[in-house]
């Protein structure tokens, strides 16, 4: 073991050294999140509201008043945003409202039913196996209790951190405004003032990681437009009423993590089932089915053309470390750590900080070879 250690020492102290900065990166990001939650999102709000700012500015409008109606559109387009979903949202739940009292009454029909057939199925079973049955509805009451809990928990949880955005959001739209107001100042003391290694860093981060970032945005965002394209097509041919906003609050848990369609299909269909609608409850499974078997195939493709990480494993491994390590912080910080670690390793990084034994490798690991063929492209286009 000691020639291993001799050989490899150097290797694993480099990879050592990376992992404990990843790992301080993602501490301090989620410290600083926590502590300065505007801050953060204000940046959000500037890189939406600057572009028009811009705009503005160069058809001859002062750069206070530019940003200054840059946030106000920006302001009218969330609430109109906002108010179009609500006015969707409460036509579709009224419909709902409407039809609850017949809802209310087949569960109470079906339940009695079933209560009533168990009954007389329990009375004319042993002693021995009456017990037991009883043990298992005692434990599956209790097991239900704890997931009504914990579901009333994360319902109130959401609804205090979803109170808190909105405030941060307040915030930093102020905080925005600002920003792109003096944004002309605060570029010029970064010009002067930056060390040039932060500068050399600051053009990597733009010019490779923040485009990857947004395409990865917009891969989700496709992704989420996919699956309420499919459950809203399911829903339509199934004849269920709503469709638009079952639809809608299925792309909404489809954003979330770990979370997806099958959270509101699975427990639908099983009421279904018990009310004895077996079609119905067959065809939302199907419903299910296909939307996230063509969703699990397109995100790979989708995702890992956008940020050039093809692996689902790679990318579903590290946000599940990242969640269990850093919370809510790690799960969104992950893709972005994984879109830097790409770019290091294009660009060549890690193979000059990453120390392997010559020796044990007929070619150097984490070799780029998109830049060997690009220095051979060029190289063809000389001799030319």
């Amino acid at each position: 073991m000691l020639p291993l250690y001799k050989k490899y020492w150097r290797t694993v102290f480099d990879i050592g050294l990376i992992v404990l900065t990843v790992y301080l990166i993602m501490f301090v990001s989620s410290k600083l999140y926590q502590l300065a939650a505007p801050v953060f999102l204000s940046f959000v709000v500037f890189w939406c509201i600057e572009p028009a700012a811009r705009y503005f500015h160069r058809k001859g409008m002062k750069k206070t008043f530019a940003s200054a109606l840059s946030v106000l559109l920006f302001i009218i387009l969330l609430l109109a945003i906002f108010f179009g979903l609500g006015l969707i949202l409460v036509t579709q739940f009224t419909k709902v409202a409407q039809n609850l009292p017949h809802y209310t009454q087949i569960i109470q029909t079906e339940f009695t039913r079933i209560l009533h057939l168990s009954q007389d199925k329990i009375a004319a079973l042993p002693s021995g196996v009456t017990e037991r049955v009883n043990d298992y509805f005692a434990t599956a009451t209790t097991i239900a209790t704890k997931w009504a809990q914990l579901g009333l928990s994360f319902f109130i949880q959401f609804l205090s951190s979803f109170t808190v955005f909105m405030g941060n959001f307040a915030v930093a739209i102020i905080l925005a405004f600002f920003l792109s107001m003096e944004i002309n100042l605060w570029k010029g003391i970064a010009r002067s003032k930056t060390p040039k290694t932060l500068k050399t860093a600051y053009l990597f981060l733009k010019n490779h990681v923040l485009k990857a970032i947004s395409a990865f945005l917009r891969a989700q965002a496709l992704l989420v437009g996919i699956t309420f394209v499919l459950v809203f097509i399911g829903l339509l041919i199934l004849q269920v009423d709503n469709a638009l906003s079952l639809a809608l609050v299925a792309a909404l848990f489809d954003i979330l993590p770990l979370l997806g369609v099958p959270v509101i299909f699975i427990p639908w269909a099983v009421y279904l089932f018990i009310t004895g609608n077996t079609g119905l409850a067959v065809g939302l499974l199907i419903v299910m089915a296909v939307t996230v078997i063509v969703r699990q195939l397109a995100e790979p493709k989708i995702t890992g053309n956008s940020i050039g990480v093809s692996s689902a494993y790679l990318m579903l491994s590290f946000a599940i470390i990242s969640l269990s390590i850093f919370g809510l912080a790690g799960l969104i910080l992950s893709p972005i750590l994984i879109i830097l670690l790409k770019e290091l390793w294009q660009q060549g990084y890690l193979q000059q900080w990453i120390r392997f034994p010559t020796e044990e490798f007929d070619e150097p690991p984490f070799i780029v070879k998109i830049q060997e063929e690009e220095r051979e492209a060029t190289r063809g286009t000389q001799e030319d």
